[in-house]
């Protein structure tokens, strides 16, 4: 098996093996290394340490398939026109629930495919939602996405999806009757992407900023030449409703975390003024956490605004209406996704909402609130070119840090920072909630988190670092903060904590180990800087003979 390829079980009631081949054979990041578990199986193998679970510690991904009747014999009577009461199901349903909770220790993340009934089934007819089988699915459905809303290292996934995307094809009688497979080819592809996107997800590795052109991408025609009143968007015309509405996605984007840019050749204040005053506009200037409008080399502006942002390359994905410009920015920055993009704008809300780049597991507060948060980072900026010096600047912003010890309160924000944040990270290791609930409880270790503040706004819960106890040396495990407040003595701050926390606890050293990673170069020249001593490349030794002095410019309390 690949080194890079993540290992997945697959947990099913019928013949999964076509899923498998999908995943084994599937395009895309990260590599998925797959095996069925024997199928008719499932509730052997989720209860005992089964030999298809393997050797290593923990599997990668489970993904559990299976039918509800398979599931809930109960919903198989009601299927067979008895009657059936919801106490029976649910009785059955909570059997189930407790087996996949129970196998939750032997894989980083488990995904549950939604229950199903074939496109051509009628059932009931008319009464089908009313008093039919369907509607008691749809129950179940809702009951198995409930029972694991506080368990983030399970995952129900939309099967329904996957059976409207293949249509008339998605059953296959035939193969069911030949070999146990229920589902046409285009069933199993669709699936084994959503496990890709799922995993990926979990792995941090979601996009997180989307590079937008503006001359018939955020609007028709060109606003230099046709001016305010002459671009297309909104109105009562096609082209103008399909803009405007595409506008209205991108914001949705925006309250899931993802966050916004322009790239266009123009005048910036022409652009700027549309975009401020044009009446049917949905996005205005603070949805747009950067931009460059000007006439220079677009992939040398992208470049450029995110290194602004601290993002890597690999989190951006760009559009534009132009094919030369996507052709250049492809070729010159291959991190970015620069996806080909439809000719008519009647199409561009279907592919933006065909994408699977933005999934992501987890939802907080304080997505909603990136945008806003980008934005006032803006005008720290806009004040640090204002001021003489960066030590002026850091003082002027009134910096605070509030340290509190990592618990069930921070738990679910502090679990997604971990598995997201990639370029101040030491080790880069990814833990779904329980793991890392268990990781905190146990003896010797030591977790804190760190939230920001400024006078421009609060950036929230930021950074997270971690000690291991082991005589009398303090390993720090984690060492995280968010591109957002990187190189304003936050990361100074924390080695100040971590330091002042191991001398309380009697420790005479502290030990890092940098762990290298594609993204997380930043994370080296920070402790490099720091002027301690090295064992090795990357090993990091810090004295604790001399407390290390907290930057003047943070006002640190806990």
């Amino acid at each position: 098996m690949s080194e890079n390829r993540r290992r997945c079980l697959v947990i099913s009631d019928f013949n999964a093996e076509h899923l498998v081949g999908a995943l084994n054979n599937g395009q895309g990041e990260p590599g998925i290394q797959a095996q069925a578990a024997p199928f008719g199986q499932v509730a052997q193998v989720l209860l005992t340490e089964h030999p298809c679970w393997g050797d290593a510690e923990k599997t990668d991904v489970a993904v559990i398939w299976t039918q509800p009747q398979s599931v809930s014999p109960s919903f198989g009577r009601m299927l067979a026109g008895e009657s059936v009461s919801w106490d029976e199901i649910a009785a059955e349903m909570a059997g189930f629930c407790e087996l996949v909770r129970g196998a939750s220790d032997r894989a980083r993340l488990i995904l549950i495919a939604s229950w199903t009934l074939p496109n051509e089934r009628r059932g009931l007819g008319a009464l089908e939602l009313h008093q039919g089988a369907t509607r008691m699915l749809a129950r179940m459905n809702e009951a198995l996405c409930l029972a694991f809303d506080v368990h983030a290292s399970v995952c129900v996934i939309d099967a329904a999806r996957w059976i409207g995307m293949a249509g008339d094809k998605a059953a296959s009688p035939r193969r069911w009757y030949a070999g146990k497979i229920p589902y046409g080819s285009q069933v199993f592809h669709e699936a084994a992407d959503d496990v890709r996107s799922a995993q990926r997800a979990s792995e941090g590795l979601t996009r997180k900023l989307l590079v937008l052109d503006l001359d018939n991408t955020l609007w028709g025609g060109g606003i230099g030449d046709d001016g305010i009143d002459g671009i297309e968007l909104g109105g009562h015309s096609p082209k103008g409703e399909a803009f405007a509405d595409f506008q209205r996605a991108l914001k949705t984007l925006t309250r899931r975390g993802i966050v916004l840019a322009i790239c266009s050749k123009n005048e910036e204040s022409v652009a700027l003024r549309a975009i401020d005053e044009h009446p049917e506009m949905v996005l205005r200037r603070d949805d747009f956490v950067a931009w460059r409008i000007n006439w220079q080399d677009k992939a040398r502006n992208i470049a450029e605004m995110v290194d602004e942002l601290n993002l890597g390359r690999r989190s951006v994905v760009f559009i534009d209406d132009n094919p030369t410009e996507r052709g250049r920015v492809r070729e010159a920055l291959p991190n970015v996704w620069v996806p080909e993009w439809p000719v008519s704008p009647a199409r561009y809300c279907q592919t933006l909402a065909s994408w699977d780049c933005f999934d992501s597991l987890q939802s907080t507060a304080e997505d909603a609130k990136r945008t806003g948060m980008y934005v006032a980072e803006r005008e720290r900026r806009s004040l640090k070119a204002e001021v003489g010096s960066m030590n002026d600047w850091l003082m002027s912003l009134n910096l605070q840090v509030v340290v509190t010890e990592f618990d069930d309160n921070n738990l679910n924000r502090t679990a997604q920072l971990l598995n997201k944040t990639n370029q101040m990270n030491l080790s880069t290791r990814r833990m779904p909630e329980a793991e890392l609930q268990q990781w905190g409880a146990a003896s010797g270790h030591h977790m804190w988190t760190f939230v920001v503040s400024d006078r421009f706004g609060e950036s929230g819960l930021t950074g997270i670092a971690s000690l291991r106890e082991e005589g009398t040396t303090g390993h720090v495990v984690d060492f995280i903060l968010s591109c957002r407040v990187m190189g304003k003595c936050i990361e100074e701050t924390m080695f100040h904590w971590l330091c002042e926390r191991a001398r309380a606890l009697g420790l005479s050293e502290l030990q890092a180990l940098y762990r290298p990673t594609e993204m997380n170069a930043p994370c080296l020249r920070f402790w490099e800087g720091l002027g301690l001593e090295e064992a090795r490349p990357g090993h990091f030794v810090a004295a604790l003979k001399e407390p290390y002095p907290r930057p003047a410019c943070i006002e640190l309390s806990s």
